[in-house]
């Protein structure tokens, strides 16, 4: 099968960070779905696990963590899908990735695609929609079903714009929330106003003085997707006592929980993977992303593609991670098939 991959942690800027490969097609058991790989999806996970190492590997290494394709082949202990279904997922960190012709994936962390979306559409959403609903739902316990108590409570999201800022303001929106996001540029303010955001701030100036400026004296929720080294003590001043706060794993220092000792205010971490590499609750994700496709189809949820490459090689998704590492990516970018070398 054609595959896309590396064996030295090299920057995108040279031809071999991300190589075109042949390998041996996989086979499923268990609880594996073998799929045909349609569109990928490149996140920051993918471009901090391409360039974050130094070693030479022995054997390829073939990441990616979002994609859409059909189902050719089963384990023997599948009951969710069948060969012909169109699903979308994440996968798992520990697992060979999407970036591949043909990928085993458990069902349980698989969604039925958006019958309404293209592939492209479709695979810009497993990851963020996993990690946005975890994030808003589960880790900062935001009732689901109770949007007038919603109402009265607000949520700031740090990094509106990007991908899982994208759909945690619609699903913040969508709960009843009022939201808080921050963007940078005008067009990531406008970005951001289209997708639910009640009032935006720019998080490259001084979150607490624009929040009171807006007339919020605190926040209830406060969700961190970016520099939380930056950001932790503007977070610990703006979270109301016995407020909640969740960040993805976006800091390279320890933070001081001492800052919320006296606000008694609650923090945790999201990470979309942690499901899979525990090997707990698994089917909660296929849920998730099951809810998410017929929000998707419903046009309840909007899909944040913005740009797509095509064909499916490792010129493309070079020129996918240089745009996520570009760090000015609004959205999401897709790189779809057919598969070419």
């Amino acid at each position: 099968m054609k595959a896309i991959g590396f064996t030295q942690h090299l920057p995108i800027s040279d031809p071999h960070s991300l190589e075109d490969l042949t390998l041996p097609q996989p086979v499923p058991t268990g609880h594996d779905l073998l799929v045909n790989v349609h569109a990928v999806s490149v996140n920051p996970v993918d471009t901090g696990t391409r360039g974050g190492g130094r070693r030479q590997l022995a054997q390829p290494k073939i990441i990616g963590w979002d994609a859409v394709g059909t189902v050719t082949a089963v384990g023997d202990a599948v009951t969710l899908f069948h060969p012909g279904d169109r699903v979308y997922y994440a996968g798992s960190y520990k697992r060979s990735g999407s970036d591949a012709e043909y990928q085993l994936v458990d069902e349980r962390i698989v969604g039925h695609a958006p019958t309404k979306l293209t592939d492209a559409q479709a695979a810009a959403m497993p990851l963020t929609s996993l990690t946005a609903w975890e994030a808003l739902f589960e880790k900062l316990h935001i009732p689901l079903n109770n949007k007038a108590a919603n109402a009265r409570h607000t949520l700031l999201i740090i990094n509106g714009s990007g991908g899982v800022g994208s759909v945690a303001t619609q699903l913040a929106h969508w709960a009843g929330l009022q939201v808080i996001a921050t963007a940078s540029r005008p067009e990531s303010q406008q970005w951001v106003r289209a997708h639910g955001a009640d009032q935006v701030l720019n998080h490259r100036q001084p979150l607490p003085a624009q929040l009171h400026a807006a007339g919020y004296k605190d926040v209830d929720y406060i969700l961190n997707l970016s520099h939380l080294d930056e950001h932790w003590s503007e977070i610990a001043e703006m979270i109301r006592p016995d407020g909640w706060i969740a960040a993805i794993t976006e800091n390279r220092q320890g933070i001081d929980l001492q800052r919320l000792t006296k606000k008694r205010a609650t923090f945790a971490w999201e990470w979309m993977f942690s499901k899979s590499w525990y090997g707990y609750d698994l089917a909660s994700q296929g849920e998730i992303l099951d809810r998410a496709a017929a929000m998707l189809d419903a046009g309840t949820l909007q899909n944040t593609l913005t740009k797509t490459l095509s064909p499916l090689n490792a010129a493309n998704l070079r020129q996918a991670h240089a745009l996520v590492e570009s760090g000015h990516m609004t959205g999401k970018v897709v790189v779809t098939g057919p598969w070419a070398n």
